[in-house]
């Protein structure tokens, strides 16, 4: 069966030298490029029936190599974009299917814009938002009383000094699966954990030093959202605390060829909440067609207006 095939791993070498982790599976015309193979590969490579899936790790993430030199950190999801982009090259695709996972479903977006006539079909699964700070209504933020609660017990273990960083990790990380499911009996199903990966250990350092101000210094507007030409996909979990429905809802209507596949149930990680909901969504929209249960987004707050932030 495609999900025990044996990926085939190597490293892709990208113009700075930087070494990136790929795994291949599949032997396909059609190709789909999944960033952060690291968590996603084990789930997601059931969809290699009728593609060639490749995943790989970001720069100075997962098993990619750890980069000390800051001119090779410093454009952050920039370098994202572009590595991508090398990554497609070297496996001798012109276009190609993408599909990223919260940040990086704003990465793969961004790839859109940029390399748009590389690019078949999009994937967007619980995107951070068009733009970075963007206050939502409550019930559109997964503003609940898990948040709260797991954000103060977050506060408490980030203030600890002297413990060691691979269990105060992996703490943290007990906390954080609370977060990404609507159901707190899904966390157990998260099967990935980050603290044995130097990597990601040290990730938090990385993403609040490049990649979150990167984001933050975003200023998209109409002309860039025009430019993205292939449809796309854009699946959320309406319970997310980490990136917010909202936001989902908005790429939904800024995007010129965008539809929405709300998973009411779920937050961060729909796939594991819903897996048959996401993955039969996924396969229909890659082989083709919008899934049935989608919608085209006219209003951000299907509940009312009110408090809705102001759209460019």
């Amino acid at each position: 069966m495609v999900a025990f095939m044996q990926p085939n791993e190597s490293y892709v070498t990208v113009s700075d030298g930087v070494r990136l982790f790929c795994q291949h599976v599949g032997d396909h015309a059609a190709a789909l490029l999944i960033p952060n193979a690291l968590y996603l590969f084990e789930d997601f490579r059931r969809l290699a029936a009728r593609r060639t899936l490749i995943f790989f790790d970001l720069r100075n993430r997962g098993r990619s190599d750890a980069v000390v030199d800051p001119s090779k950190l410093r454009r952050g999801i920039h370098e994202d974009v572009d590595d991508l982009d090398a990554v497609r090259r070297h496996f001798g695709f012109d276009t190609v299917d993408v599909l990223g996972h919260s940040y990086l479903g704003l990465t793969v977006t961004l790839y859109a814009m940029k390399y748009s006539e590389h690019v078949n079909r999009v994937v967007q699964i619980g995107p951070a938002p068009p733009r970075a700070g963007t206050q939502y209504p409550a019930h559109l933020a997964g503003a609940d009383s898990v948040l709260s609660d797991v954000l103060g017990k977050m506060g408490q273990l980030y203030g600890q000094t002297g413990a060691d960083p691979r269990e105060s990790c992996r703490k943290i990380w007990a906390l954080l699966r609370m977060l990404y499911v609507g159901d707190p009996a899904d966390a157990a199903k998260l099967h990935w954990e980050p603290c044995d990966v130097p990597n990601e250990l040290n990730f938090m350092r990385y993403w609040n030093a490049h990649v979150l101000p990167s984001i933050q210094q975003l200023e998209l507007g109409a002309p860039d959202y025009a430019r993205v030409k292939a449809p796309v996909l854009t699946i959320h979990g309406a319970k997310d605390r980490s990136a917010p429905y909202g936001g989902g809802r908005e790429w939904a209507m800024l995007l010129p060829d965008a539809r929405l596949l709300t998973i009411k149930s779920a937050a961060h990680v729909p796939w594991i909440e819903e897996p048959e909901a996401v993955f039969g969504a996924i396969a229909t929209f890659l082989d083709g067609a919008w899934p049935e249960s989608v919608e085209k987004v006219t209003v951000l707050d299907p509940g009312g207006t009110a408090g809705a932030p102001p759209l460019r």
